[in-house]
């Protein structure tokens, strides 16, 4: 697990711990040591601790003027247990969402499993976006199933086109106007 490394190829264009909106301003990463692990297995140190024990996540682009962030995830998403939705909520989007992001994009390969709840962090957060958006790109099959079971898919748009697998080669902009052209195509 250690190897699994954040996207790092747009890190030129923008990086969250130095970025004064983002809420990993500041952030130093010690790559000497490794600090944090999941079940006892050590993950990278660019993963960035956000109070789970289980879920991490790299905040990997934002663009306050067109207001959208792409976020990727790792390690497992458990609501049962560790209240994930609420750290990710509360350390991550809250954040966010005060500094005007509407548009969420989540990328989801590294998520290797996920155990549901309430989905009330959901609905609150789908509430902050108000005419804005949250997608699921790339996360597991299974996971997805999962989200549906729990009726997550009410908040979070996933599956299908939003299966985009060479996300990697495009510019963060370009990767916005497509799951942006996606949803608007599903909501109209």
């Amino acid at each position: 697990m250690h190897e699994i490394e954040p996207f790092y190829n747009w890190e030129k264009l923008y990086v969250a711990a130095d970025d004064p909106r983002s809420p990993f301003y500041g952030r130093e990463y010690n790559f000497n040591q490794y600090e944090h692990d999941i079940y006892g297995y050590y993950i990278h140190p660019l993963w960035d601790e956000i109070g789970s024990e289980t879920l991490y996540v790299k905040i990997l682009f934002a663009d306050y003027d067109r207001q959208y962030v792409i976020l990727e995830l790792f390690g497992e998403w458990n609501d049962t247990l560790h209240n994930d939705i609420m750290y990710l909520k509360r350390q991550v989007i809250d954040p966010l969402v005060k500094e005007g992001i509407k548009y969420f994009l989540l990328i989801g390969e590294n998520v290797m499993n996920f155990h549901g709840s309430d989905d009330s962090y959901y609905e609150e957060w789908f509430e902050d976006v108000e005419d804005g958006w949250i997608s699921a790109v790339n996360f597991q099959e299974f996971v997805e199933r999962e989200w549906k079971k729990y009726h997550l898919d009410y908040y979070i748009n996933f599956g299908g086109t939003l299966e985009i697998p060479n996300w990697r080669t495009m510019k963060p902009i370009q990767l916005y106007d497509l799951v942006n052209t996606l949803i608007v195509r599903r909501l109209g």
